[in-house]
């Protein structure tokens, strides 16, 4: 890190990223420059809050991921957050911490990801702080939105007699990281268009699943239909694999949950990476994580017509299980007939081993 004061540091990375115009039509009286921001919500509307926090060597490594590619992913895993409840994101505030010997450059390509994020789902960056670390990198994304009085989803609100759906395929993002990592290719040598993961002519395909671990994509528009639609129940967002976030909704509820192997969705390209790893692919989608897709639960008289209606936005649903009365707890379906218990085993910062 230069010389350069923190306040002169915190205008360099954030000036000209988004207009005055950009912000006052987002509902912005005072922004970054004060001592907090100043904003506006729609009279009718609860706020929406959320936090994530990404970590260097923890979430992301030199041979993972550019530095673009954190900012964005940062701001997009908090923005998920907001998806996950049917609500809209609004402001976000960014938080960074860093060692003195962080070069400038480095931190202005992380906050053009994290502009580039913002801008495209229309989020206001508000303000923030930054601070020097005694090692790594560390990016913490506060995101606040808003949602109709009374109408936020909720992972608590799955009823017996639902079908649990996914509003896309899962198990890309963790296996794009898995060959990322047997790779081993330092990211700052990848190429230059930063929206273009590396290509490997031996693996046709992988840049998908690259995309996937690197640049996700949060589901607002697909948070908003089912969010409008009136027949969702509960809803939760897939940072942490399909198993974990299932049994979130089992217990916030109290309800069973059943996934049925055979109508789970695998994408052409995960399923060829598992097969030529000898992996199988179930357990990148059961077990992987951060794909950022949203899972939940509806009225099963329903399913058919919230399709239709997906397909008439151009979003995609998938029923891939239902929802019972017994005690907690999430099972396997499998296509031989055989019912077995899913562990509760999605990536958990704190579970040793």
């Amino acid at each position: 890190m230069s010389s350069i004061d923190e306040f002169a540091l915190i205008q360099w990375l954030t000036d000209g990223k988004q207009s005055r115009d950009f912000q006052q039509a987002g509902g912005v009286a005072a922004g970054i420059g004060d001592d907090a921001a100043v904003v506006n919500i729609q009279p009718g509307f609860q706020l929406v809050m959320t936090c994530d926090t990404m970590t260097e060597k923890i979430h992301f490594t030199p041979m993972t991921m550019r530095d673009q590619d954190i900012g964005y992913k940062a701001m997009a895993s908090a923005i998920s957050d907001i998806a996950a409840m049917g609500a809209v994101p609004k402001f976000a505030l960014v938080a960074v911490s860093c060692p003195p010997g962080t070069g400038l450059p480095r931190l202005e390509e992380m906050y053009q990801g994290l502009y580039d994020c913002a801008n495209r789902w229309n989020v206001v960056i508000v303000g923030g702080d930054t601070t020097s670390s005694s090692a790594g990198i560390t990016i913490t994304v506060t995101v606040i939105g808003e949602v109709e009085h009374g109408k936020a989803l909720l992972r608590s609100a799955a009823q017996p007699g639902d079908v649990l759906f996914a509003t896309g395929t899962l198990g890309s993002s963790a296996a794009g990281l898995d060959y990322l990592l047997q790779r081993g290719l330092p990211a700052e040598l990848w190429p230059a268009d930063n929206l273009r993961p590396p290509a490997d002519p031996d693996r046709p395909g992988i840049e998908s699943l690259i995309q996937a671990h690197c640049r996700p994509e949060p589901r607002i528009d697909a948070g908003r239909l089912l969010q409008q639609s009136g027949v969702c129940h509960a809803l939760n967002d897939v940072s942490d694999g399909l198993a974990s976030e299932a049994w979130e909704i089992s217990e916030a509820s109290g309800v069973g949950i059943d996934l049925i192997e055979d109508r789970i969705p695998i994408a052409e390209e995960l399923m060829s990476y598992a097969l030529a790893n000898e992996k199988d692919p179930l357990d990148y989608i059961l077990f992987g994580g951060e794909d950022y897709q949203l899972i939940g639960t509806m009225q099963a008289e329903h399913a058919i017509s919230m399709q239709m209606k997906f397909r008439e936005a151009g979003l995609v649903l998938y029923i891939i299980g239902y929802v019972n009365a017994e005690a907690e707890g999430v099972r396997l379906v499998q296509s031989s007939g055989y019912v077995v218990p899913v562990d509760k085993k999605g990536y958990n910062h704190f579970r040793k081993g």
